[in-house]
């Protein structure tokens, strides 16, 4: 009974973010998910795999009381106004809204210049010598991949967890995002977090893939499996290459980052010049 009422909670959740997006005149509980990472990266930062465990083990401690007492307080509701609590609050943590928002300024933009800042808000690679075709790449690409992270992957552990496990999960990939990199400062650090993210996303990733192909193609094909496992992500690679396949595109390649060229696979046998027709095309299909 739990999982079916946590099924209808997630569509509506889905279809409130989809309505009215981000809720601006509230502090995003992301943001104080950042915060408390910031403040346990000042208390217990070192170049130590065991300190960065630390920081996990405090952040999701804290986050998973909250959300745990949070939900207890609201069962004692009636079930009507818990269910419609729930939706709301688990929509603050759904992003398809905002990026296919971000993603669709792209294709209104006139200069090239003013599409290389649109995209440098929504990718981590160097975009001030980006093609136009390159520019549209690089928003298909996370497009793929954030509706892993920022759809997918919210509602699934909505649906197995509940309202505490959508709060959980984006607190994991919260500290991802902040301390999961692979430099001087994180490189150990930030390992956990790295590594928690991965193990999270990695059913998601797989389901947001398979239905991207059935959503877009309305058949079972698995060829984007031929290129996903390229990818360095364990899970990147697979809503990247299915996107490529749906739209007989070629994503991926060599791409600059902090002025660096880094080499990356290709994912998809499509064509390689990408156009604002492809970007149109993925968004007049999505979720």
């Amino acid at each position: 009974m739990l999982f079916i009422t946590n099924i209808f909670v997630a569509l509506f959740a889905y279809m409130i973010d989809k309505r009215f997006g981000e809720f601006t005149f509230i502090k995003h509980p992301v943001i104080l998910m950042g915060d408390l990472i910031t403040f346990f990266e000042k208390k217990l930062y070192s170049d130590s795999i065991l300190r960065g465990f630390f920081l996990v083990l405090c952040v999701l401690g804290v986050i998973g009381f909250v959300s745990y007492v949070l939900e207890i307080y609201l069962a004692h509701f009636n079930f009507y106004i818990h269910f419609i609590i729930d939706a709301v609050i688990a929509s603050i943590f759904i992003a398809h809204r905002m990026l296919k928002d971000s993603v669709k300024e792209i294709i209104f933009l006139e200069t090239i210049e003013e599409k290389r800042e649109a995209v440098s808000m929504l990718v981590s690679r160097d975009t001030k010598d980006l093609s136009e075709s390159d520019i549209y790449k690089a928003a298909i690409e996370t497009y793929a991949e954030n509706l892993s992270d920022g759809v997918i992957a919210p509602l699934f552990y909505l649906i197995v967890f509940g309202l505490p496990g959508i709060i959980i999960y984006k607190a994991i990939n919260t500290m991802d995002s902040m301390i999961g990199y692979k430099n001087e400062r994180y490189e150990k650090f930030g390992k956990v977090a790295a590594r928690l993210d991965d193990i999270a996303n990695f059913i998601p990733a797989r389901i947001t893939a398979l239905l991207i192909v059935l959503l877009y193609q309305k058949k079972f094909d698995l060829s984007y499996l031929k290129t996903a496992k390229l990818h360095e992500s364990p899970n990147a690679g697979y809503p990247i290459s299915a996107m490529a396949q749906v739209l007989d595109l070629q994503l991926g390649g060599d791409t600059s980052y902090f002025g660096k060229i880094k080499k990356k696979p290709f994912f998809g046998d499509g064509k390689s010049t990408i156009s604002k027709t492809d970007l149109k095309q993925m968004l007049s299909l999505s979720f």
